[in-house]
């Protein structure tokens, strides 16, 4: 019997472990601050040209 319950505490701790994690990567997924939409280079372009 008494493994029995340490094999369940085992268990529920991993599952709460498992969560936490998940949660914790998908707050820090979400924290991530947008990157400006800024291209790096840039072409003159005349109304001749389009």
């Amino acid at each position: 019997m008494r493994r029995l319950i340490a094999a369940t505490g085992t268990v529920v701790i991993a599952a709460m472990c498992a969560v936490g994690a998940s949660f914790g990567i998908v707050s820090l997924l979400d924290g991530v601050p947008e990157q400006p939409n800024v291209p790096l280079v840039t072409y003159e372009t005349t109304p001749a040209s389009r």
